[in-house]
């Protein structure tokens, strides 16, 4: 009883060292599969392996090769001591080691040089290792500390630098050349001493593994007749700026599931790479597609990653950049929903000073009177400048933040006019999640790269609203492409910003070129450059789930819009500056109409929608408008 109570104090006060076990990060996609791998620290491939990652045929040529009573001993073998020590007394040389599985698992956590003392030390950690785990997890440690040749470690790592893919999908021979690798490394890499791996390979499967996992005469013939590989494969490195943004908050060993769709996610790539061949070394294209109903992220492209000229290392998916034209349908659905405008509402695209604000069209001509739909097509500046007027700037502003994609301003500015067409900075993915809104009812929500559950997402605009707004821009891509896809382009001054975004009934995508470092790429338009891009990606989306976007025509389609009351201004959730009076204005509804502030009705004509308020100074305060009906519309809003 003594001697068992020291032995647990002393394995207590000397545990095995696990440090080794400490791996790098792999990123999965939506299905479970490999996306990319980032190395452990010391640029060491070593990732994770548990024997339920590998084939029964590798887990069989293992245990017969190196332990064949692995299962069935307490960590060592007296049976292959005794066998190894008879060889060695004969032979005056160490013929085999006698090692078993656990012995060599002890090993790989603490390398030590290889004596006799080491042996003693060796055969105590695996009593330990036995004592402390399974026999799977003791096959565990095996196979992800294995050598695989350089600076590879484990099964995992070997599958992908050798063959391309994950150990769950090896051959017999593939198998049998990762288990012979693990006993020499160096001297049985293939892609320096082939025959010796071959060699090595076939004496392996030539040996039979009892029990499950066994290889058949036929897989046995084809597999001796495979070539070995002649050179290591890339490591795994698809979403590589997403990939490294989720590992940096990640464990060692942390295998990191995502929303991402590797297909989509392999062709995403591929078609931007494509599309660069066309422009200079220094511009650089970011994409991003997303599922409409849950947001998440399919495929996301943050740049040309490593590769300096194009600034490769920032993810340019995330970067601020003005929007241009392309944020016009959010504004549009925004006048739709105010009665502002329709569809069919001739609007002017004439010259025309707002103050000291003269904006012009891109084409720098005029088209006269036009309906607001055709404008929102052509992407006319004059006409969305006015709605944006008439709408008024705060409440835009607001609708934008509450929206998901608040307007960065310079430090000390606030909205104007030209937030219309571009002021203010945003992001590809905020974007994407806007134009999402017109495909959902109006309804905002952040875009998610990883699992999240469902998250409850305000109406920013009414349903009618937002699908006119959809259904205007389902048009033909100019250069061909599926059917059925609302899109907007969109081109920041001086051809900094080249913008595409487009939706279908399912889907979401956006694409953003330009040079990183907000200098003008000569020529660049958003329909020139951006477009196209757009089109062929929305082509490589799976062509099962892939659904036209469908246009309703209603004869009046915003009279709900115009009935119901709401107030128009200010938006929920409003910020505005202490200082001079608020115009509070309101829209639908039964006049006459009565304001209140905090309860306290406020002296105004109530004929009219609208009614003028002075903020007592800064402070939280609920604004409510009342009709003749006893319908009510509020909104709580910041004074600061």
């Amino acid at each position: 009883m003594s001697l068992a109570i020291g032995l647990f104090f002393l394995d207590r006060a000397f545990p095995p060292n696990l440090a080794r076990l400490h791996s790098g990060v792999e990123v999965l996609d939506r299905h479970g599969r490999t996306l990319s791998t980032l190395p452990a620290p010391g640029g060491i491939w070593r990732l994770p392996t548990a024997p339920a990652d590998v084939p029964p045929h590798l887990l069989a040529m293992l245990v017969a090769a190196e332990d064949a009573r692995f299962r069935w001993h307490p960590g060592v073998d007296p049976l292959a001591l005794a066998r190894a020590a008879f060889q060695w007394v004969r032979a005056g040389r160490v013929v085999s080691g006698g090692s078993t599985l656990t012995m060599q698992a002890a090993r790989l956590l603490e390398p030590r040089p290889r004596t006799l003392r080491s042996k003693a030390i060796e055969m105590l950690r695996a009593l330990q290792l036995e004592a402390r785990f399974s026999k799977d997890e003791i096959l565990g440690i095996w196979l992800t500390l294995a050598p695989q040749g350089g600076n590879l470690e484990g099964l995992r790592a070997g599958a992908f630098a050798w063959f391309g893919r994950p150990p769950g999908q090896l051959d017999a021979a593939e198998s049998a050349l990762l288990v012979a690798l693990a006993r020499r490394p160096e001297a049985l890499r293939p892609d320096r001493h082939p025959e010796a791996a071959r060699a090595a390979r076939d004496a392996l499967l030539r040996q039979r593994a009892p029990g499950a996992g066994q290889v058949s005469p036929a897989e046995r013939d084809l597999a001796l007749a495979s070539p070995v590989p002649g050179a290591r494969h890339p490591m795994p490195r698809l979403a590589p700026h997403l990939s490294r943004q989720l590992a940096r908050d990640a464990a060692p060993g942390a295998r990191i599931a995502t929303t991402l769709d590797r297909d989509l996610q392999r062709a995403a790539e591929a078609l931007a790479e494509d599309r660069l061949l066309a422009l200079s070394d220094h511009a650089a294209m970011a994409m991003v597609v997303a599922e409409i109903e849950s947001r998440e992220i399919r495929a996301l492209v943050g740049g040309s990653f490593g590769v300096e000229t194009r600034a490769g290392m920032l993810d340019l998916t995330r970067a601020v950049r003005s929007p241009g034209s392309a944020q016009k349908p959010f504004l549009y659905a925004l006048a739709f929903e105010a009665g502002v405008a329709r569809p069919e509402t001739l609007v002017a695209d004439l010259p025309f000073r707002f103050g000291s604000y003269a904006p012009e069209n891109f084409s720098r001509d005029f088209v006269g009177r036009i309906t607001a739909a055709d404008a929102l097509r052509q992407s006319l500046n004059l006409p969305a400048v006015a709605l944006l007027s008439e709408l008024g700037v705060l409440r835009y502003a607001t609708a934008l933040k509450l929206a998901g994609s608040p307007p960065r301003l310079a430090r000390g500015a606030e909205p104007s006019l030209p937030l219309a067409l571009g002021g203010a900075g945003t992001t590809l993915r905020e974007l994407v999640a806007l134009y999402a809104l017109l495909g959902d009812a109006g309804r905002a929500g952040p875009l998610v790269a990883v699992p999240t559950p469902p998250a409850e997402r305000p109406e920013v605009v009414l349903p009618r609203a937002a699908a006119s707004v959809a259904g205007i821009l389902v048009q033909p891509f100019p250069g061909g492409g599926p059917r059925g896809v609302a899109w907007k382009t969109g081109t920041s001054w001086g051809g900094r910003d080249g913008w595409a975004l487009g939706l279908d009934a399912r889907h979401v995508a956006g694409v953003w070129v330009g040079r990183p470092d907000g200098t003008p790429v000569p020529g660049l338009t958003g329909r020139g450059v951006a477009l196209p891009a757009l089109a062929a990606l929305f082509a490589r989306l799976p062509a099962a789930p892939r659904q036209p976007l469908a246009v309703r025509a209603t004869p009046r389609p915003f009279a709900e819009a115009a009935d119901r009351l709401r107030l128009v201004f200010p938006m929920p959730g409003a910020v505005l500056a202490e200082g001079g009076p608020v115009t509070l204005r309101a829209a639908g509804g039964r006049r006459p109409l009565v304001f209140l502030v905090d309860g306290a009705p406020l002296d105004h004509h109530r004929a009219r929608r609208e009614a003028a308020w002075v903020p007592p100074g800064p402070g939280f305060y609920r604004v409510t408008v009342l009709d003749a009906d006893g319908v009510a519309a509020g909104a709580e809003l910041r004074v600061r």
